[in-house]
């Protein structure tokens, strides 16, 4: 059993985005992600960090007033010992999330964890990644999400809900990519086309204009 990981950062902010959008949250990013999508906001996560044993990082978490934890990166998935962080974190009673690329096997995540997992569009650059069996995976508490930065990922994440009938699988979050896509033109395409999704726009980039709270 792997008791150190790599970690980039442990911080407490409102949760930016998912089902759990505007809650006071602990924020656990672990370094490293075998990704480079075009889009991404935490390219400080790629590399460094401080490698601390599990019992230091789960000693950080317990120092704000909240049961809500989220696990991020990079990809979080990377590094093994992940998977035994988000145990003990159910253990000691946490609301647990694990926000994860989609690239990396996630059929070993303990049931009880919400997955929010990207399915990579084309304007990422990694759409290649994909990894289509985790769908399996995937239940009613968990989520899916498409960061949307032109026309071409819209018309390829509408195919996507029909394809693979995501809808009846997860809960489906559609959010525009920063800078790219206007909030407002993927909000009246949603409404336009009837989609069963949630647009979901990032509120700590609204708040703080950063990465905190993803």
């Amino acid at each position: 059993m792997d008791q150190t990981l790599r970690i980039t950062e442990i911080f407490y902010s409102l949760q930016g985005e998912a089902d759990t959008v505007g809650i006071p949250t602990v924020f656990i990013r672990l370094t490293g992600c075998p990704l480079r999508c075009s889009y991404c906001d935490t390219a400080y996560a790629f590399s460094g960090g401080e490698k601390l044993e599990l019992p230091q990082i789960i000693a950080q978490a317990q120092r704000y007033n909240t049961r809500y934890v989220t696990v991020t990166g990079g990809e979080p998935l990377a590094q093994p010992g992940c998977l035994t962080l988000l145990e003990q974190l159910l253990a000691l009673g946490y609301h647990v999330s694990l926000e994860t690329s989609g690239a990396l096997d996630v059929s070993a995540v303990d049931k009880r964890v919400v997955k929010v997992m990207d399915l990579k569009t084309p304007s990422s650059g990694e759409m290649p990644r994909n990894r289509y069996q985790n769908l399996a995976s995937l239940t009613d508490i968990d989520q899916l999400k498409f960061v949307i930065a032109d026309e071409a990922d819209y018309q390829w994440s509408k195919q996507q809900l029909v394809e693979h009938d995501l809808s009846q699988r997860c809960r489906i979050l559609f959010s525009p990519a920063a800078g790219q896509m206007s909030p407002v033109e993927l909000a009246d395409k949603i409404l336009a086309d009837q989609l069963p999704v949630r647009f979901q726009i990032q509120l700590h980039k609204f708040l703080w204009n950063d990465a905190k709270g993803k």
